[in-house]
């Protein structure tokens, strides 16, 4: 029996269950499907190939389920970032454009359990994990739903710690009967939280970005908790189990302070981590951020890191920074009312 009182999110199948349940033939299913992943239709009165008793029996113990957005603020950058409420607070999606991309960066939860200390959204501790419809919502609800080329699940949350969630919605991006999308358009971001990572690379073919920061256990551990759980050495020993040579691409994120990560005893080091891996290492600007003591690394010793890694055979690139003038940049999505910020 289906429970779920929002549409958005269910397969065909549970869609199919839904329709009988109502007293509705069962390839009504199919059509719900339809309606709710292609043509993005939030209304059952909208759904004109369903009888007019067959959407007033739907509307009396459903609703398709899509939020939408409360705000919006767009950068001098283009970058655009919508909020969203829930009945457990509010949460982010930036949409970040570039020439013909539109790319989604999407949360996956209400604040975040991993606590790391340059990060906005850690800092406002966990408040809960978001449900298919509240994460599919973050591509259905914004202006640019038709428009958007690819995803990431960098967004507030840490998304295997939200696994089952993440996985329905990624089935949903994916399948032919949803929004048919390619594996190689979807990046999941995650700080390496071991069980369902493993989960993730047997069961889902979509990308991979690993939360470095620092490859010294000791010190990563004191801005990052979940050293302690699950040390990035044994994240990078269970990633060198799978083949990253073809379709599917593994990164490894790492935010730059000055004086803290972005010397060349750290640069050896990853390599060292790193080192006969087919990976790219993506070298990010620390975005400023209250009450933190560290500032970004200088550009200058941005690029002798870059360059170092370069010449150990590591393929690494500076990210170019969007949307931080409206808190839209990697670590400041905290969840609030942007007239607020």
């Amino acid at each position: 029996m289906i429970m779920e009182k929002r549409l958005l999110g269910l397969n065909p199948s549970e869609l199919k269950e839904v329709a009988v349940e109502a007293g509705l033939p069962a390839f009504t299913g199919g059509q719900l499907s339809r309606w709710i992943y292609v043509q993005k239709v939030d209304d059952f009165e909208k759904m004109t190939n369903i009888s007019k008793v067959g959407r007033e029996k739907l509307a009396a113990s459903y609703e398709v389920g899509v939020i939408r957005p409360s705000e919006c603020r767009e950068s001098k950058d283009g970058t655009k970032k919508y909020l969203f409420p829930t009945d457990k607070g509010a949460v982010e999606a930036v949409m970040i454009p570039d020439d013909d991309r539109k790319t989604l960066c999407v949360s996956s939860q209400v604040g975040c359990k991993m606590g790391c200390k340059f990060c906005m959204t850690g800092r406002q501790g966990f408040h809960g994990n978001l449900e298919p419809s509240e994460i599919l919502s973050q591509f259905i609800g914004i202006d640019e739903s038709d428009e958007l080329t690819n995803a990431v699940f960098m967004g507030m949350g840490e998304p295997l710690d939200n696994y089952e969630n993440v996985k329905k919605v990624i089935e949903v991006l994916t399948a032919p009967w949803g929004f048919g999308w390619s594996p190689k358009r979807i990046t999941l971001s995650t700080i390496g939280v071991l069980p369902n990572l493993k989960r993730y690379l047997d069961e889902l073919k979509c990308h991979l970005a690993i939360s470095l920061h620092n490859p010294f256990g000791e010190e990563r551990g004191a801005f990052m908790p979940v050293q302690k759980a699950y040390p990035i050495e044994d994240v990078v020993a269970l990633l060198r189990k799978y083949d990253f040579s073809g379709q599917r691409r593994v990164s490894f994120e790492y935010t730059m302070f000055s004086g803290w990560n972005d010397d060349k005893r750290h640069a050896d080091a990853l390599i060292s981590l790193l080192r006969g891996m087919e990976c790219r290492v993506n070298l990010i600007r620390f975005h400023k951020i209250p009450d933190f003591e560290y500032d970004t690394s200088p550009d200058v010793r941005m690029e002798m890191f870059r360059d170092r890694l370069s010449r150990s055979g590591i393929t690494a690139t500076i990210r170019a920074s969007r949307g931080e003038d409206i808190y839209a940049a990697c670590g400041m999505l905290a969840g609030k009312n942007n007239k607020s910020i």
